[in-house]
């Protein structure tokens, strides 16, 4: 009796527990709702999956816990993980200088004429019933190519040039004459010995045109056999002849001695008067006095700069409806694609863009950035990023008082001369397009010693600005760099005959003899060894003039077209 017991508790067990029971209903009422839903099967797996890879994700991405800042950690950094694109304060290292150029040491100016150029000028070469009236065109840079030009094609046809008029209808509108702008008197004594030039027709000659001047416009780049073709017959006929909208009209392809002419023209007849003069050299001196050396930005990022270069910069569709209507002011326009012109690099930089090549090009927070602006488009907002970036910024208003300014202020040329001033005696210039005043101080610069210019390689750079989120600072700024080489007023940058003549006036720039080179390179090495820092004059001083080079075994003319 008590084995049969015992045997039965041991096929059945001990009562069961009520808990466990209830769990195993529940078990068995699962596995019956998943065999009627087996459907559901596949969704229950995936919610769970997601459920525990969330919980351990959490668990690893977790910050780790604060320490107190008595308790020093030493971290090492991981090689492997990307530095963020972060702009530093300091330029960094450079491979290059950054207020001169070590080439520039073997190049001087040279423009003088030769004997028999100038032999046959004044009345015996000129003809005394022959004058030529020049109408200028555009801006003040843009006026300048004309009065730069009147003076060679006066030559071209040996006619008297009257002193060419300023244009005061076109879009800036500035009612100043010649003499308010240009020292009158140099311009025509310095050029006595190339062209006869008087300060207006004589008064006989004025009755005679009264009512019937010959005025002509010349086609863009005539060459001197197009002026004696086009403009020889009419002046011999009429004896005086007007040539009007004159800008750009005479070929870049002259030879030697006439190319000689536009530089003496250009670098010294071309002169402002004492007052601008006076006003543009206080500019200087007070940069000069905040800093040993400083950076000059023509920004033109001006409405009628952007509206002519058909580019847009995400200002939407107030920025499309205004930059369009005034774009359809210059009638010969066509409709543009913003995204080409930006690829081909014929869009202006924004300031932030400008900002950012200058920190890469090695330039730090601590440099003063003269700004030569008209009204920015888009004002303080636009130029808040290039502020970020160099705090020390200045511009004629911020120098000046109004009171100071007000001689100047509500005429455009003027204030333009001002700025041509302080870009013209800055240690490095940055030019943010290729338009008139870019292209004379290009050259100019080059004349005068190759100072530093700095000319933003658009097409290059399009690439990296877009692209830069993308990369760390060290890779930005060594693509800005290598992209740069051969847009910074070098020398050997551009060859004889290419662009403008006013932006490579090859024909003027002659280069020191071997001696003479060998000599200049040790002097500048033995300077660099006592002080590497030292502030080179070569950017204010043409090298004609320094003492420590021996130009009487000059080569001549290096470059000639």
């Amino acid at each position: 009796m008590s084995s049969s017991l015992k045997l039965k508790k041991r096929d059945y067990g001990a009562e069961p527990d009520k808990r466990k029971l209830v769990i195993a209903g529940i078990r068995h009422q699962l596995l019956l709702l998943l065999r009627r839903r087996h459907r559901l099967f596949p969704l229950v797996s995936a919610v769970s999956g997601c459920l525990l890879l969330l919980l351990f994700s959490f668990s690893i991405l977790s910050p780790p816990p604060l320490i107190h800042p008595n308790h020093l950690v030493s971290l090492e950094p991981n090689p492997h993980q990307a530095t963020p694109f972060r702009v530093p304060e300091n330029g960094g290292t450079s491979d290059r200088k950054l207020w001169s150029s070590r080439l520039s040491n073997f190049y001087y100016a040279c423009s003088n004429a030769t004997d028999s150029f100038q032999g046959k000028v004044t009345d015996e070469r000129t003809q005394t019933n022959r004058y030529l009236l020049i109408a200028t065109s555009g801006g003040l840079n843009q006026q300048r190519t004309g009065i730069i030009d009147a003076v060679v094609a006066a030559y071209i046809l040996n006619a008297t040039l009257v002193v060419p008029k300023l244009d005061q209808k076109s879009y800036w509108k500035d009612t100043s004459n010649f003499e308010e702008i240009f020292d009158i008197d140099w311009f025509i004594s310095h050029l006595s010995k190339d062209v006869k030039i008087v300060k207006e027709l004589p008064k006989e000659e004025q009755s005679k045109i009264s009512s019937s001047l010959q005025s002509i416009r010349v086609p863009r780049k005539c060459t001197p056999s197009c002026y004696l073709q086009r403009v020889l017959p009419i002046l011999n006929k009429k004896h005086v002849v007007q040539l009007s909208k004159f800008d750009y009209r005479l070929s870049n392809a002259l030879d030697t001695e006439l190319q000689k002419l536009r530089c003496r023209v250009n670098y010294h007849a071309v002169r402002y008067t004492e007052s601008i003069n006076r006003m543009g050299q206080l500019l200087v001196d007070r940069m000069r006095n905040k800093a040993k050396h400083f950076v000059a930005l023509h920004l033109r990022f001006e409405p009628d700069m952007l509206a002519f270069s058909g580019c847009y910069y995400g200002g939407g569709q107030k920025e499309r409806l205004e930059l369009g209507a005034m774009r359809r002011r210059w009638k010969t326009l066509h409709a543009a694609n913003p995204e080409k012109v930006r690829r081909h690099g014929r869009c202006p930089l924004t300031p932030e863009e400008i900002g950012l090549m200058l920190r890469g090009l090695g330039f730090g927070k601590e440099v003063h950035l003269y700004v030569a602006s008209g009204e920015v488009y888009g004002g303080e907002d636009t130029l808040a990023p290039l502020r970020d970036l160099f705090p020390n910024l200045h511009t004629k208003e911020t120098l000046t008082s109004k009171k100071e300014l007000a001689p100047f202020a509500n005429f455009s040329s003027r204030m333009a001369a001002l700025d041509f001033i302080v870009c013209d005696e800055s240690d490095a210039f940055v030019t943010n397009n290729n338009g008139n005043m870019a292209r004379i101080l290009a050259g100019r610069r080059r004349y005068l010693g190759h100072k530093v210019t700095i000319r933003p390689n658009a097409k290059k750079l399009y690439q990296v600005f877009s692209n830069r989120k993308n990369m760390t600072w060290d890779d930005f700024s060594s693509k800005v760099r290598r992209y740069q080489k051969g847009f910074m007023g070098e020398p050997d940058e551009m060859k004889p005959g290419e662009g403008e003549f006013h932006e490579n006036p090859a024909s003027c720039i002659c280069r020191t003899s071997e001696e003479a080179r060998v000599r200049a390179k040790a002097k500048h090495l033995n300077e660099d060894e006592h002080n590497s820092s030292e502030y080179s004059d070569i950017g204010n001083v043409p090298i004609a003039g320094r003492s420590d080079l021996d130009h009487s075994k000059a080569d001549e003319v290096i470059f000639s077209d």
